[in-house]
Order: C-alpha cells, then structure tokens, then sequence
C-alpha cells in the first residue's frame, strides 16, 4: 500500500469556526487519516497533517485549499510566523512505497491545480530545479507584505500561475522533502534580543548547526519568547543536540526553558535517538516497541 503525507501551513489560527470549516472540507471522503491539527493563535497559523493514498491525499488537498482561499483573505492577517499567502506551505512527504519522483509529481499537480484558481505557485526542495529556489526561507524572504514588489523581478516570477499579486491569496509553495522536525523551545524571558542571539548561535545560516533554521517569536498570550526551528536532517542534527546547546546559550543570560513543541509527525527514529540520550536506552530498543 503506497502512503503519502501532507503538511498543509495555512494562515488562520484564531477563527475556529473557519478552522473547523476546512477540516470538515479536507476529511469529507472518509479516505485520509488526520494526524494532527495544529492551531496557533500568536502564530495565527494552523498545520494540518495527514496520510493517504497519493490520490486521496491529493484530493484532500485540494477540497481544503478551496475552502481555505474562500475563507481566508490575507489582506487582514496579522500573526508572528513567516508567512506569504492564505495557504502558505503545502509539502508532499513520502511515508511508504512512495518515491521523491512520485512525490514531486502531486506537488505538481496541486501547484497547477491552484493556479488554476488564481494563486501563484513556487516550488521548492525536490520540486524545484533552480537551486537559489530550492529553500522556503529564501522563497519566503520578504513575506506577504514584500510579495507584490518581489513578484516584478524576473528571478522570482511563480513557477505557476499568474505572475502578478494576489492581495486575497497571497503566494503558494509546495513541493516535496524529506521528513523535517518542526521543533520549538519557548524560553521564560520577553526579551526578544536574547532569543534573537540564541537563534544565531544554533542555525545554520550564521554559522550554527547545518541542519537547522530558526528565527525567535514573540508569544504575547504566552508571555514568552519562542525559538521556533525547523531540524531539516534530524539524523545528522537530532534533537537532543539542539536542546542543550539552547538551553547552555539561554543559561548565559539567565534565561530557563519553560516548555517544547513537537508540530506535526515525528518519525519515531528520532524519538528512539532522543530516548538513547537521555535514558541511556539499549540500542537493542526496536522502534516496534512503539505503539499508540
């Protein structure tokens, strides 16, 4: 049995009357199986992540970014995460029996599918063949806001649909990847300078770990600052590493972790990694052993 997944970023975390809205919309074939449904009101994002059939993922994907167009109107969006459209970042995963080369084929077919109505589409990681285009962060540099102006460079027309700016929708991008750790760590300080020093010393593009990208939030209803991260290689960078380089660089200014965020599915390889660190588990440990 072939098994995709998808992680659909959309740019609504407040309305839950929306939210349920384009749930009801994404599972209305019975065929897919929801993993999860993150909702973030600082973030005033939602990730929904499921698995299914490539066919029955790609339908489901569909019905929920329809929906989503509907109902979300960037124009009026204001939150603390990157962001460029109403539906922000769409990644096809592949779980089982599934190659990249199938997976990059329904990034393709969503990408058309949304220009079709309207949306301009980038595609990035395995999807992309232009390298400057292969990374979200340089895609999405600028945000919505820097969108319209960013649009007239020739370097950075979509890769679908119109190449003009929807102010409604916003930008798109999809594509497919290997399976990343969206990984938090929200630290017991409002200070956004000390979290903006702790994100250089661990990401990758000042010079931290490769394998990591990071920018620091600011949580109002929390009363916290976040490092927000996403671990691209959680084999080469796993968790564990991350977690204590940020917590010696936050004891520097005094600063404890009050909590993590786990976001999404979290392959169970990293878990078992994470339990030989900390608990010092046999490596005889089977990742079978798991069950839910």
């Amino acid at each position: 049995m072939k098994v995709l997944l998808a992680e659909v970023n959309i740019s609504e975390g407040t309305n839950l009357d929306n939210i349920n809205l384009i749930k009801e919309e994404l599972m209305k074939a019975g065929d897919l199986e929801l993993m999860e449904l993150n909702k973030d009101k600082d973030h005033n994002r939602s990730v929904f992540t499921y698995k299914g059939s490539p066919k029955a993922v790609l339908e489901g994907t569909k019905r929920l970014s329809k929906k989503a167009l509907e109902l979300i109107d960037m124009r009026n969006h204001k939150g603390s995460h990157p962001r460029m459209g109403a539906i922000d970042v769409v990644p096809f995963i592949p779980v089982r029996n599934v190659s990249m080369e199938e997976a990059v084929q329904i990034a393709r077919e969503y990408g058309k599918f949304l220009a079709s109505l309207g949306v301009p589409v980038y595609y990035y990681e395995d999807a992309q063949k232009l390298d400057y285009r292969k990374n979200l962060v340089q895609i999405r540099k600028g945000q919505y806001e820097g969108l319209e102006e960013k649009m007239k460079d020739d370097m950075w027309k979509p890769d679908e649909g119109p190449k003009e700016f929807n102010p409604k929708s916003g930008a798109t991008v999809t594509g497919s990847r290997f399976a990343l750790l969206a990984f938090n760590i929200n630290l017991n300080t409002r200070d956004i300078e000390i979290g903006k020093k702790i994100v250089k010393a661990i990401r990758g593009a000042s010079g931290g770990y490769q394998h990591v990208r990071a920018i620091a939030l600011d949580l109002p209803e929390k009363n916290m600052i976040q490092v927000s991260m996403n671990l691209t290689n959680y084999e080469k960078t796993p968790i564990h590493r991350v977690y204590e380089t940020i917590k010696s660089e936050a004891g520097r200014y005094n600063v404890t972790l009050a909590e993590t965020e786990l976001v999404g599915p979290v392959p169970v390889y990293a878990l078992k990694e994470l339990m030989e660190f900390y608990i010092k588990l046999s490596p005889s440990f089977l990742p079978e052993q798991i069950y839910s």
